[in-house]
């Protein structure tokens, strides 16, 4: 049988279709995700729960005129297919092949570039009013913002909306809702306020909504009087779900079916004429259509997020192949080291706690949650309130681990600046996922916070090697006295022993290691620069003869400032390894605390290897390594070029 998907090549294919028609378009887009990224890995049940919407949505707007904003990007699968690139999905996330998450780069239809979350309503309201100020009519030109699984909790997304209830922007926040059963009751409840709320002459009825109850017979209005106002609320708020929004001077429409996609058109056609601010508060099903995700309940929900490569064949989840008996163990990951210390230090330290910002099992922190759950705060998608909340918890004697990804840590930047640093606050700032993540892409590589940390006064900044050192320096940042920042990669560790909970031992903070003694050339990593260096050294040696010397920084903040004078001063050149931005990171701390306290002697010539000044794109981060000359095959081959080891030249100017 022919689909009907096969002949949805751009958005305004679908405006011809029937609802029949619309709704096996939905269905078909399911299949057609569940069948693609089964198969390759990739975002999944929030997308399975969008196909419905995102068919409605483009069934009644003309994009890219009309725009729709998908917040953080991974619901967006259907709205790529429908905006074609349906024969393109099974590159997403492939290196060279569709981006992980919106990108505006990549189709006119992607209104926003977004990873990060609560972003949408934001775009959503500077874009109408964009309109309006070039002079648009208000039906012109319509503006949806998609969010929901978890976005809401953000603070931005409600700056947002308080600027637009403010402004009466005419914009249309649909609310996915991906957690709620929907009750017949509350169903025909909602259709009813949806008209009064939207009818021009019947929405600012509510407002006497308290009048009506004080006047009730028999004596009800005023026993409801003498409860006083915050009864009179409550009632108010049980019979309107969505006053929050209506006291902020939007209109509330819910809660809406998801998967019917008439019922979705008639809210829809209803919100985009009202000419104002609407939610329409739509529930969905994470994972609809696939039966593991879908009957699943939260675990399962979590479990099918995302979906691995070859999860799934013919609809239903592949049986996980045993490892061989004979299979030697991967290393743990670092995230599962981290989580596994955190436990060890609570029960070493009861004034030691966890923060996520709704990233549990992302960040490890999952392990605390279970072992000692009193110890484990998350926040939701609210980075800033997480640092506020470690910062109280400083100030109250307590040791906060905040343990947020790189890429997230960015959103919080003030709250470091201002809250932490200037305060001197004894906050540890776990960064998760430092360093090139991979398949996510540039919205999630972890490479600035080298940079944007180490030029804040009263911060530390280090790096483990390896797990080993991980452990050892969770156990130096709850030690220290003072803000305090520890970053480490995504992914497995090198595959060295784990120090038993005795022998771990705080780190002397500035102070580097000596791991190799050579000559002419001095490798300095930090973090996961250090196995690069070791990788080329080794190169260097088995294939040019040539024994270089390889020391571990530890520290990007404060610098050992002997140890880089003593590699200056008995190299000829002296290499930094770093995997985050060059510019202002780690290599340029060295080159700057060298110059500013010259010594003689010490006139190696400085080559840093790092990340380049542009945005890194996704792929496996073998791939990325590769494309940046973050490799050991590369290093070696940077550094017989530096020597003139190739050529019999001088060394030259890095």
């Amino acid at each position: 049988m022919t689909r009907i998907l096969d002949r949805i090549d751009r958005p305004q294919d679908l405006h011809g279709l029937t609802e029949e028609q619309l709704a096996q378009v939905a269905q078909e887009v399911r299949e057609h995700i569940i069948d693609t990224v089964g198969e390759i890995g990739g975002h999944f049940g929030a997308n399975l729960g969008t196909c419905e919407l995102a068919v409605a949505l483009h069934s009644l707007l003309d994009s890219p005129r009309d725009k729709i904003l998908w917040d953080v990007g991974h619901q967006a699968y259907p709205h790529k297919i429908l905006t074609g690139r349906r024969d393109e999905l099974h590159t997403i996330r492939q290196y060279g092949g569709l981006a992980p998450f919106c990108a505006t780069f990549e189709s006119e239809h992607d209104i926003m570039g977004a990873g990060h979350a609560s972003t949408s309503i934001g775009y959503g309201v500077g874009l109408k009013e964009g309109m309006l100020l070039r002079g648009q009519k208000p039906q012109v030109g319509k503006v949806a913002a998609v969010i929901g699984d978890g976005s809401m909790t953000g603070g931005v997304a409600f700056e947002a909306i308080h600027q637009a209830g403010g402004l009466g922007t005419p914009l249309v926040v649909v609310l996915n809702d991906n957690g709620m059963s929907i009750s017949p009751n509350v169903g025909a409840l909602s259709r009813y306020f949806n008209r009064v709320r939207l009818h021009p002459k019947l929405w600012h009825a509510r407002e006497g909504m308290e009048k009506n109850l004080v006047d009730l017979p028999g004596g009800l209005g005023a026993a409801i009087e003498k409860l006083g106002p915050q009864f009179k609320e409550s009632i108010k708020a049980f019979w309107a779900p969505g006053l929050l929004w209506e006291e902020l001077d939007w209109a509330y429409m819910g809660v809406i079916d998801g998967h019917d996609v008439r019922a979705l058109r008639v809210a829809l056609k209803q919100a985009f004429a009202a000419e104002r601010p609407v939610v329409v508060h739509v529930a969905t099903v994470k994972g609809k259509g696939f039966a593991p995700a879908e009957e699943g309940g939260l675990e399962g929900m979590e479990q099918w997020h995302a979906a691995k490569p070859k999860s799934i064949a013919n609809g239903s989840p592949v049986a996980a192949k045993p490892a061989p008996a004979d299979a030697k163990p991967a290393p743990p990951q670092y995230t599962k080291v981290f989580g596994d210390a955190m436990v060890e230090e609570v029960r070493r330290d009861r004034r030691v706690v966890g923060i996520t910002a709704a990233m549990n099992s992302g960040t490890g922190l999952n392990i605390l949650q279970k072992a000692e759950p009193k110890h484990y705060f998350d926040v939701g998608i609210a980075e800033q309130q997480a640092l506020l909340f470690a910062s109280g918890l400083a100030l109250e004697g307590v040791k906060p681990v905040a343990a947020i990804y790189s890429t997230f840590l960015q959103r919080a930047y003030d709250q470091i600046v201002h809250d932490i640093c200037l305060q001197e606050l004894n906050v540890v700032l776990a960064m998760d996922r430092a360093g090139l993540v991979g398949d996510d892409g540039p919205t999630h590589h972890g490479v600035f916070d080298i940079a944007y940390l180490r030029s804040l006064p009263n911060i530390v900044c280090m790096a483990p090697r390896d797990e080993a050192m991980l452990r050892h320096m969770l156990r130096t940042a709850l030690l220290h006295d003072g803000p305090i920042a520890l970053r480490y990669p995504r992914g497995e560790g090198v595959g060295v022993p784990l120090p038993t909970p005795e022998e771990i031992r705080p780190i002397e903070i500035g102070r580097g290691e000596v791991l190799r003694e050579g000559t002419r050339v001095a490798l300095l990593g930090y973090g996961t620069g250090v196995q690069k260096a070791l990788d080329a050294a080794d190169r260097l040696r088995d294939e040019h003869g040539l024994e270089v010397t390889v020391a571990d920084a530890r520290f990007a903040k404060p610098i050992d400032l002997e140890l880089a004078t003593r590699l200056a001063t008995d190299h000829e050149l002296l290499v930094t390894l770093e995997e985050g931005v060059l510019a202002g990171g780690f290599g340029s701390a060295v080159w700057e605390a060298l110059n500013e306290h010259p010594t003689p002697g010490a006139d190696a010539r400085i080559l840093r290897i790092g990340v380049p000044d542009r945005y890194i794109t996704h792929g496996k981060p073998a791939l990325l390594h590769e494309e940046i000359g973050f490799t050991g095959e590369a290093v070696a081959r940077r550094v017989l070029e530096a020597i003139g080891a190739s050529t019999g030249t001088p060394v030259g100017t890095a």
